[in-house]
């Protein structure tokens, strides 16, 4: 048998830290309106709807550049959409910082979202190259682990420094930061270990530059083909889309509000969802390596989550250390989305993983982009007309009435995967 001559572990890892490194501050994006929610409502005088349509601004340019993103993916590589992805966050992140209106501020983030849509599919590739096959599921578990991180910084780290510096300031010098993981990632990631005199672990293609010449519109067409693909991208967002929409815009308002808490106890709260995400997403990767299935364990991370939301949504007086368990146990199901990660890429050839991985994480962040305005746009609704510094506040029955969403898409997730093909953990060749 020929002698194969791998890279190293600290070079895969070199390459695959830098893709995560912008996917973290992805994730901390999403979160800042949550803890600035108060602040941006009363710096650009706008309601629940608008915040909510502002906050999904992220979501609907991200949602729209995902299928191109897995295409150029699989045909230009991820080292440069990953340069240029971090490059145009940072400018998006001076427009917010800078921004006099919510029309600035929206552009600003739909310049945002675009960029970070590259993120997690660059990762996605990166990793298919720099790892081993079987340690797929384990490896994006981590990453999603790190990255969700990012939504850590954007809690109580982020409010303190608000409080001390002004939520400009905050987002300008994140800006800063990006800038510099921009050219680190061009200097040092590269789409494929071959490029470093090293053995490439995609054993179906060897290199970006040799991929089969089809053209893009057939790679759709032949991807939708598959009946995974269409579940599985409408799957994950019941699991993510709930958590991205409470931890990322609806949650401290809520908790604030009806829990009297302040802004930086809310944010504390809230990242037991988040940390126990994070944890989660490694553990239930590897558990379904160790047993070969995706299905199972993914069905019933869908009913765990399902029936946490309900007492955390619509239950009254909840103490705080049951809803902090609460939280964590769902935070914990929704890590299951890296196992679908796993799943969709396995369901489809190796040559088109790239546009799976697109085509997925456009389903799965239209979770969070339909929910955060439609529930803005039904407090908005039940609005009593109550004012609190120049903040709206929304009664308890709002917020039952348009949590309902969340609930709804919970339930549509359950019921999907029960349609999905079982890949046992094998990859799909043709």
């Amino acid at each position: 048998m020929p002698r194969h001559n791998y890279p190293p572990a600290y070079q895969s890892w070199l390459a695959l830290s830098l893709g995560i490194a912008f996917y973290f501050s992805g994730f901390f994006h999403r979160m800042v309106t949550a803890v600035m929610a108060d602040q941006l409502m009363t710096d650009f005088n706008i309601g629940a709807a608008a915040l909510g349509n502002f906050s999904s601004f992220y979501y609907y340019s991200y949602v729209a550049v995902q299928i191109p993103t897995g295409i150029l993916a699989d045909y230009w590589g991820p080292r440069k959409l990953l340069t240029a992805g971090a490059l145009l966050s940072s400018f998006g992140a001076f427009i917010f910082a800078s921004a006099s209106s919510i029309h600035a501020a929206n552009i600003g983030r739909l310049i945002i979202g675009a960029s970070m849509g590259v993120a997690w599919v660059s990762v996605l590739k990166l990793s298919t190259r720099w790892f081993k096959p079987n340690q797929f599921a384990v490896v994006t578990g981590l990453a999603l682990c790190l990255g969700i991180l990012g939504a850590l910084s954007a809690g109580v780290p982020l409010r303190l420094f608000i409080n001390l510096l002004g939520w400009r300031s905050v987002i300008f010098g994140a800006g800063i930061i990006t800038l510099i993981v921009s050219l680190a990632i061009w200097i040092f990631v590269r789409d494929d270990p071959v490029q470093k005199g090293y053995d490439s672990y995609a054993t179906d293609i060897t290199t970006s530059n040799q991929r089969p010449k089809v053209s893009i519109l057939s790679d759709l067409s032949n991807v939708f083909r598959y009946k995974n693909t269409w579940i599985l991208a409408i799957v994950p967002a019941s699991l993510i889309g709930p958590v991205l929409t409470f931890a990322g815009l609806w949650g401290i308002p809520y908790l604030t509000t009806h829990y009297d808490l302040t802004p930086v106890k809310s944010a504390s709260l809230i990242s037991a969802l988040l940390i126990s995400c994070a944890l989660g997403a490694p553990v239930l990767g590897a558990l379904s390596e160790k047993t070969g299935r995706r299905k199972p364990i993914y069905f019933f991370a869908l009913c765990i989550s399902l029936t946490g939301w309900v007492p955390i949504l619509f239950l009254q007086n909840i103490p705080l250390w049951l809803l902090i368990v609460l939280f964590s146990i769902v935070g914990f199901a929704s890590s299951a989305i890296v196992i679908g990660m796993a799943f969709v890429k396995e369901s489809v050839p190796l040559a088109l993983a790239g546009t799976v991985s697109g085509i997925s994480n456009m389903g799965m962040e239209m979770g969070p982009m339909i929910l955060q305005p439609a529930i803005g746009v039904v407090l908005d609704f039940r609005w009593n007309g109550l004012l609190e510094n120049g903040v709206r506040i929304y009664d308890l029955n709002a917020y039952h009435m348009a949590f309902g969403a969340i609930i709804g898409i919970s339930i549509l997730g359950t019921l999907l995967i029960t349609f999905a093909r079982e890949t046992f953990c094998q990859q799909l060749h043709e």
